[in-house]
């Protein structure tokens, strides 16, 4: 879910000048017979991207790249500052009318949202693999949780409420009234440039928000290709298309939304180092902040925890996405008496890894998003090195096309190395010996982020210990599962510099919506506070 270059600015050059020449000379991906099916996403070589009700775009065109041969699929214009205030003015009119409709029938828009991702979730998933680069399973997995949320979406828009609380006062009623906050600023990373989106998109309109969506500079495609299919929901509705609205952009887009008064909650999804930056600018004006940031997440495996449910989380949580989700296990921390061990299968099982083309359906990992991820990731691994790690496997740029690197394992470093307490968003696994419970769930806890955690063990104490007060400080407290995968019925998020945001399940829906405490007096009395009486 992560941006994890250290400015937006950087990211947004990167995609704004990545292999200039190469785009003029090989031609674009989408003109080559192979890749015709992308035109059933609407897409051609140029595509507008401004969506405001109408499409546009007449600022700095980008070119897409495939992560995994560096070519060059198709261009974007993005939007320019005066079509972010237009685009900003349409969305809030458009808000108007949306408020206006009972929550049941905009749940009706939105299951026809997720009815019409269903109709496109492979060609749609297609995508997802060839621009961002994770496997055609990943990616069509990842339509298939907006969708999902869309179902969840539908279902909450006859539950959202608040109680009618017992009044002191007789002949009074005491009640909660939840409205929508207004206009749901939504910016999203390259890792999840569909299921994040999903995630904020389906409860925000189900609430009653319209959106204003800002996906990552290096995944416009998906961002055009998206908002092409929930438009034509809208319009066919006749709903203005401004209620979800988009613009394409870089740091001028995102500064500007961070510090608009009318954007009444700023979903950010990022780095922890944009994400302050976000935060800051939006704290300046007192507005509504929902941030999901980084994660460094361990796995911790106690003695008698059964390996044959260890090795393939551990593997599956640490090479899926190329190391690339939030959720990603970084470190994996062994109890002394079973580290030779694990290490041991897990080493043997890095070496099955089918690596190939995204989409091609054998294989299990593909490149890394950008050049400078395999630049940070030959930096990890040299610092892992010089901080006293010895390397079990991988640690080398493969030699093909694409940004491919190797799946790595190194141990020996101390728990608290500082490379170990970065967050590297590449597949590099710190595998870590520890001796005790105490000294396992300090280890955890000494991280800055605090979004997925996991313990595997048999231990019905050490489980409670672990969901407990002095167990897990993690949004995400798992045993006996990896710390990637989380279910959509739940509330997702977590603690310190993650955020502290929660987006799709459970009570989520709150962070969309203000809460008024209203008391209504139905008698002829008027009982005032603290007993005070007029004569």
């Amino acid at each position: 879910k992560w941006l994890l270059n250290e400015h937006m600015n950087l990211l947004y050059n990167f995609a704004s000048s990545h292999h200039p020449q190469s785009a003029a000379m090989s031609g674009l991906l989408i003109n080559q017979p192979k890749y015709a099916w992308l035109k059933e996403l609407g897409l051609s070589e140029d595509n507008p991207g401004v969506y405001n009700g109408s499409w546009g775009g007449s600022g700095e065109v980008v070119t897409s790249y495939c992560p995994a041969n560096n070519e060059p699929i198709a261009r974007v214009t993005q939007a320019t500052l005066a079509e972010y205030e237009e685009t900003i003015q349409k969305t809030r009119e458009a808000w108007k009318m949306w408020a206006d409709i009972p929550a049941p029938k905009r749940g009706e828009i939105v299951r026809q949202i997720g009815d019409a991702l269903r109709k496109k979730i492979n060609v749609l998933g297609s995508l997802v693999s060839l621009e961002m680069g994770k496997i055609y399973v990943e990616g069509v997995g990842e339509v298939q949780e907006y969708v999902d949320v869309c179902d969840y979406a539908v279902g909450l828009s006859r539950m959202i409420g608040g109680p009618i609380l017992p009044s002191e006062r007789p002949g009074h009623a005491l009640i909660e009234q939840w409205n929508p906050v207004g206009l749901v600023g939504i910016i999203t990373a390259f890792n999840f440039p569909v299921a994040v989106y999903g995630w904020n998109n389906a409860i925000a309109l189900t609430c009653g928000n319209v959106c204003l969506w800002k996906g990552a500079p290096t995944t416009p495609l998906t961002s055009v290709a998206v908002t092409k299919i929930v438009a034509e929901v809208l319009e066919k509705n006749n709903l203005p298309g401004a209620i979800c609205s988009m613009t394409c952009g870089g740091a001028d887009i995102g500064t500007a939304m961070a510090k608009d008064e009318r954007v009444d909650l700023l979903s950010f999804t990022g780095s922890t180092h944009v994400g302050k930056m976000v935060a800051m600018m939006v704290q300046e004006r007192f507005g509504r902040k929902l941030l999901e940031l980084g994660g460094n997440n361990a796995i911790i495996v106690f003695e008698d925890a059964d390996l044959n449910l260890v090795v393939p989380s551990a593997v599956f949580a640490s090479v899926g996405t190329a190391g690339q989700r939030c959720t990603t296990t970084r470190r994996l921390m062994l109890h002394e008496s079973i580290h030779d061990t694990v290490v041991e299968r897990i080493a043997k099982a890095y070496k099955q890894v089918r690596i190939g083309d995204p989409w091609d359906p054998s294989t299990l990992y593909g490149p890394l998003h950008t050049k400078q991820a395999v630049e940070q990731y030959l930096a990890a691994v040299e610092q892992a090195k010089q901080q006293g790690g010895t390397l079990v496997c991988g640690g080398k740029v493969m030699d093909r096309p694409g940004n491919y690197v190797e799946p790595t394992i190194i141990t020996g470093l101390a728990h608290d190395a500082p490379i170990v307490h970065t967050e590297t968003f590449v597949p590099i696994l710190y595998v870590l010996k520890f001796k005790t419970e105490e000294e396992a769930f300090a280890w955890n806890n000494e991280v800055q982020q605090g979004l997925s955690s996991s313990i595997f063990t048999k231990d019905m104490g050490r489980v409670f210990r672990w969901l407990g007060p002095k167990g897990s400080d993690c949004g995400i407290v798992n045993v006996n599962i990896p710390t990637s995968g989380a279910e959509i019925g739940g509330a997702f998020g977590g603690e310190k510099h993650t955020g502290g945001g929660r987006e799709s399940g459970s009570d989520s829906w709150k962070q969309y919506m203000r809460r008024s405490t209203c008391t209504i007096n139905y008698s002829k009395d008027l009982p005032l506070a603290q007993g005070i009486k007029f004569e």
